[in-house]
């Protein structure tokens, strides 16, 4: 029994180092390691160059092309007012009638004294002239010796002389009453209030009764009327640093108001400040809309349609292909497979592809889709697609 054991033993022996050898390479090397993981496969699309041609929208404000607070110039009493809010008026119309006592009393003392100055001035008119005509006929009769003394030709001549020195001084005295008594009537004037331009009526300050008066002075609580026109508006939109250059005045540019959904209007660039706010890093822009229909409001925020403009080409890549972490802004660009962060700030979008700046060139290989979860250095297989 033990012989058949030893026997069986040493054949299983056999078999399993004719398998050994079986599984070996026919060159009689042993069998090789497991290959490692193939790297990850990234969509990459090249950086564009191209001039941005597109529009943002960006809110604006409606505002009247003008618009003011109705004061007097002259300090009284409203007698009447002829506007509310809502009247609309003319250049000219009547706005309110003021009454001031003090400037009737005023108006008709220089009307005396104008009066006074004119009878004095006729009056000294005429002893010139008698006085002169009187000189002339003495002069006349002097030719013949004896006949006139020329004591008396001589006071005569001094006496016109004066006449003519006292008719200058009151011209200048009635000149004077004159000037003073159209001064007074202008300012009786005054107490008539008027519309300076055609518009509307927008707040009513005072009733009749009130105390009122020009800026500064007594009664300047606060204005009759404020007026804005209605056929003309600003339009007044901040427009944002790296937005503002390259569109010139004239331009056509639409807007939508919220009181007329679906419905687009158009004005074109007619003011531009040309100066950035430091607060708010924008530049006022205004565009000039006119309304004939009076059907836009004043006040009214719509939303713009800015045109953005570049005079040269600038480089552009998928929106998708910007990361950020806490730190920075990037993309990530893929060299010899492997991977870069490259720092860029953003500008403007047009379409599905967003403007940036910074050490990138046209040609650039950068992953479509950015994530932070991408190391620098990683070894990837790009896989190139057109851009969006």
């Amino acid at each position: 029994m033990k012989l058949r054991e030893s026997a069986a033993f040493l054949a299983l022996l056999e078999v399993g180092l004719v398998c050994a050898s079986c599984s070996r390479d026919r060159d009689g090397t042993a069998p090789a390691a497991s290959q490692p993981p193939p790297s990850p496969e990234v969509e990459v699309t090249r950086v564009l160059s191209q001039k941005l041609g597109t529009t943002v929208q960006l809110p604006a404000q409606l505002m009247p092309y003008e618009v003011v607070d109705v004061y007097p110039k002259v300090t009284g009493f409203v007698k009447s007012i002829k506007v509310d809010r809502g009247s609309r008026v003319k250049a000219g119309d009547l706005i309110a009638q003021l009454e001031a006592p003090e400037v009737v009393a005023q108006r008709a003392e220089a009307e005396s004294k104008y009066q006074s100055a004119e009878s004095q001035l006729a009056a000294a008119q005429a002893k010139l002239a008698a006085d002169e005509a009187t000189f002339q006929r003495m002069s006349a009769a002097s030719r013949t010796p004896g006949v006139v003394a020329l004591n008396d030709l001589e006071v005569a001549q001094k006496t016109a002389q004066a006449d003519a020195a006292s008719v200058m001084a009151l011209q200048k005295s009635a000149q004077a009453a004159q000037n003073a008594l159209r001064s007074v009537a202008q300012l009786e004037a005054y107490l008539t209030l008027s519309a300076p331009f055609d518009g509307q009526v927008t707040t009513r300050y005072v009733h009749p009764g009130a105390l009122v008066g020009p800026a500064g002075g007594p009664g300047a609580m606060i204005p009759l009327v404020q007026i804005q026109t209605l056929t003309r508006h600003r339009l007044v939109v901040p427009v944002p640093e790296y937005e503002a250059a390259g569109i010139p005045e004239g331009t056509e540019v639409r807007f939508t108001v919220p009181s007329f959904p679906g419905r687009n209007f158009q004005a074109p660039i007619a003011r531009i400040s040309h100066a950035v706010d430091i607060k708010t890093r924008t530049m006022p822009v205004e565009l000039d809309v006119q309304d004939p229909k009076a059907e836009l409001n004043p006040g009214t925020f719509c939303e713009i349609s800015w045109p953005v403009r570049r005079a040269y080409p600038t480089l552009f890549v998928p929106a998708s292909a910007v990361a950020s972490d806490l730190e920075r802004t990037f993309v990530i660009r893929i060299r010899n497979q492997r991977t870069e962060w490259a720092d860029v700030k953003t500008g403007a979008t047009s379409g599905k592809l967003i403007e940036v700046f910074g050490d990138l060139r046209e040609g650039d290989e950068v992953a479509v889709r950015g994530t932070d979860q991408l190391r620098p250095g990683a070894e990837v297989t790009p896989r190139l697609v057109n851009p969006p």
